[in-house]
């Protein structure tokens, strides 16, 4: 199991649900009951609680759960210069329940120090062993762009940005150097979660991002542009992949529709090494855009949803397995969940005894169609 690399036949997007002692504590620590360093601990503590049952669940990819976020995205731009935040009175628009997170825009021009994520990294690290390797999921460049343009951010961008162009150039520069110095902590996995393309498929996505179809097709651009630019140079053991869903809040979603319109920009053209891609439900539309993936990238077929307790029937499972394999070899096909299990803390709707039964269904059936 040397020179471990995800994606793994089996494998999972990042986050976990918090355990109830975590949350308690985060809890405390915003009304000042106890200090950051007890927080810590507490982090530390389930952390290593979580590794332990990724590990004895026999997964070969280990993470963080991303336990030290309240949210998947969000936490990751507040690490930065020119980025403020604070509570949300209206949040943001999902189906049927509105995301509570902080409102999060630009206060400067954008910058990093030393970005506090590196020194989560270096704690997982550690947990490595001869059949572990530790994966660092990030927001992509594109979902840092987009929460910046989107229209009830762009006048307050302009304030500090005249032209979009700009913010690009800034958002990737700093991103190379947050990924150079993750490289230098001992991180050879990264993962770029990203929103954004989900967004740009949905029926609504002109009036989402405030523009007309031509618009649109010149977002498609940027987002891709950011990305490539943030990763471009990279070491070439540095494994880059990117995981792309329709938004995962308390088990509801922010947008639908196919791959479709952004195949030919997103699976052909951005230089990442695997896609991990959601497929849990007809929101996603079919496999025919998979026919667009180049070269020799992989995909990881997101089947199992974290949404949902109910578990999977494995033969449906199986079939749109080879189905998916029309489209991309078999061989370079993987399993995972759609999503995380905890993109926020609040968590999706199932329990932890019904999120590790789903990592189990997706080993059981990585290993019937793959081998062991």
């Amino acid at each position: 199991m040397k020179n471990l690399q995800t994606p793994f036949r089996y494998d999972f997007v990042g986050s976990f649900l918090r355990p109830e002692e975590l949350k308690k504590a985060r809890t405390e620590f915003e009304a000042g009951k106890i200090t950051a360093e007890e927080l810590r601990a507490v982090e530390d503590t389930c952390i290593l609680k979580l590794v332990e049952k990724q590990k004895a669940a026999g997964y070969h990819v280990i993470t963080d759960g991303e336990f030290r976020r309240a949210t998947w995205h969000l936490d990751f731009m507040w690490g930065f210069q020119g980025v403020g935040h604070s509570k949300t009175e209206t949040g943001l628009p999902f189906h049927g329940e509105a995301a509570m997170i902080d409102d999060t825009y630009l206060t400067g021009k954008v910058s990093v120090d030393r970005h506090p994520f590196v020194e989560h990294f270096k704690f997982i690290k550690a947990l490595e062993d001869e059949n572990t390797v530790a994966k660092q999921t990030i927001p992509a460049p594109a979902q840092f762009l987009e929460q910046m343009i989107m229209p009830f951010a762009l006048d307050n961008t302009k304030k500090y940005y005249e032209n979009t162009d700009e913010l690009v150039t800034d958002i990737a520069r700093e991103y190379q150097k947050v990924i150079a110095d993750l490289y230098e902590a001992g991180c050879r996995n990264i993962q770029l979660d990203d929103c954004s393309f989900g967004m740009l498929v949905d029926p609504r996505a002109c009036a989402l991002f405030g523009t007309d179809e031509a618009g649109l097709e010149k977002i498609k651009e940027q987002l891709l542009e950011i990305n490539n630019l943030a990763i471009e140079g990279k070491p070439d053991d540095l494994v880059i992949n990117t995981h792309v869903c329709r938004g995962n809040f308390h088990s509801t979603y922010a947008s639908s529709g196919a791959y479709d319109s952004v195949a030919k920009t997103l699976f052909a053209r951005e230089n990442v090494s695997a896609y991990y891609l959601e497929f849990d439900d007809e929101r996603s539309g079919g496999f025919e855009s998979l026919a667009e993936v180049s070269g020799e990238k992989k995909v990881v077929l997101g089947l199992i949803t974290t949404k949902s307790p109910v578990l999977e029937e494995k033969e449906k499972v199986i079939a749109r397995i080879y189905e998916a394999a029309k489209y991309v070899p078999l061989d370079r096909l993987y399993l995972s969940p759609q999503c995380g299990f905890a993109s926020c803390e609040i968590g999706n709707k199932l329990t932890e005894e019904e999120q590790w039964a789903k990592l189990k269904l997706v080993r059981e059936i990585a290993e019937e169609v793959w081998g062991k």
